[in-house]
């Protein structure tokens, strides 16, 4: 794959390595935006069948991209919280049951879980991340799957740690919760469409992602595949879209009860969103067009060289099989050095996140070898 700078407008003195905060906007997507935005001056333009056409068209996009065979297994949503609190409502918890998060995963993901204990009585176990670096992704995954145990309800966990990019082996981790019938719950935020993901191979309960990030979309649009398990489950919200026969718009004043099928019964109120939505749908089918596979290769191939001078420095950065390599953490040798190397960097308009104890760095297509390289030169001099 090569670099992919030319499809999106970036200003030419930054170095930006933070797609895990917010990723640039395709060109492509820009166009299709900007598209729906004038169609919105002729409103008789916008006929009854759009309400349904776009909508259909990114779930196949979205369901593509994460091998999914059934496109209605496919959700649209606003946020992730959304949808996890679409799959907390539709467990059925009872009291002494037991949850498994990751120690400092991102909070959407842990709130409406933690909630949980003082509602029905539930335990919310957390997963340290181990305090030696040596063998600490190995350990970390140990750790999950001796912790998951006749108790266990749920894992909700993400694929890769969104602060310092830690992969998740979670076809293994699917076997385990199997073997006590538990629910796993994965978020994709900081993954899919950068990390293959395949809905055939893990079998997931659900997938929850974010579209702003890895996806390439815009804020406060997001999917989610929902597996068997919630297909006859209740939404959050009760919207004239999520019923049958809705369109059909002359017949809406003869209410139906009956839910659609799968996971559009979660379809978020007005998801037919003529503007986010088709942007959204676009960015995948740019994703699609380049793989996930290809896009983790490129990232790979771009920042070895600079990850091997960081370690020469004695930063710590997870080994590489159990790390993604679109988005990794680097520690650097002392805490002492955070502050300097933030200064530094953004003396260079080099743009990274500080998480917790990492500096977490995130490369995409637009980046190359020397925005890595500079990076790591700049971290590698701190005195």
């Amino acid at each position: 794959m090569q670099n992919q700078k030319h499809l999106f407008k970036l200003d030419p003195s930054v170095i930006y390595l933070n797609g895990a905060y917010m990723s640039p906007q395709l060109k492509s997507v820009a166009a299709v935006g900007l598209s729906c935005v004038e169609k919105k001056y002729h409103p008789h333009l916008i006929l009854e069948e759009d309400f349904f056409a776009e909508k259909a068209t990114l779930k196949k996009r979205f369901a593509h991209l994460i091998e999914a065979t059934d496109f209605e297994t496919v959700a649209i949503i606003p946020s992730v919280s959304y949808g996890i609190a679409i799959a907390a409502n539709n467990i059925p918890f009872e009291k002494g049951d037991e949850i498994i998060v990751l120690e400092e995963q991102f909070p959407s993901n842990y709130y409406a879980w933690k909630a949980l204990e003082a509602e029905k009585g539930v335990v919310v176990r957390t997963i340290a991340a181990p305090e030696s670096k040596e063998g600490r992704g190995a350990s970390w995954n140990n750790r999950i799957l001796e912790t998951i145990g006749p108790k266990t309800k749920c894992v909700a966990i993400p694929h890769c740690h969104w602060t310092d990019g830690t992969l998740f082996n979670l076809k293994k981790i699917r076997e385990r919760s199997n073997e006590v019938q538990a629910y796993l719950i994965i978020d994709g935020t900081q993954s899919v469409g950068a990390l293959p993901f395949s809905v055939a191979e893990i079998q997931p309960d659900a997938l929850i992602c974010a579209g702003y990030k890895w996806l390439l979309g815009p804020y406060s649009l997001g999917v989610a595949y929902y597996g068997e398990r919630f297909h006859n489950g209740t939404p959050i919200e009760n919207n004239w879209m999520n019923h049958t026969g809705v369109e059909n718009f002359s017949n809406l004043a003869n209410y139906n009860p009956q839910l659609k099928p799968k996971a559009t019964r979660y379809d978020v109120g007005e998801s037919s969103n003529f503007i986010l939505t088709p942007m959204l749908s676009e960015a995948i089918k740019q994703l699609n067009k380049w793989t996930p596979h290809n896009i983790q290769q490129y990232c790979k191939n771009i920042s070895e060289t600079a990850i091997s001078k960081l370690r020469a420095a004695g930063h710590f950065i997870e080994e590489d099989n159990f790390r993604s390599h679109h988005l990794f953490g680097l520690y650097p040798k002392s805490s002492s050095e955070i502050e300097k190397i933030k200064e530094t960097l953004s003396k260079e308009k080099i743009y990274v996140s500080y998480r917790g104890k990492s500096i977490r760095i995130s490369p995409n297509v637009y980046n190359t070898e020397e925005d890595l390289m500079k990076l790591a030169t700049c971290c590698s001099n701190i005195m």
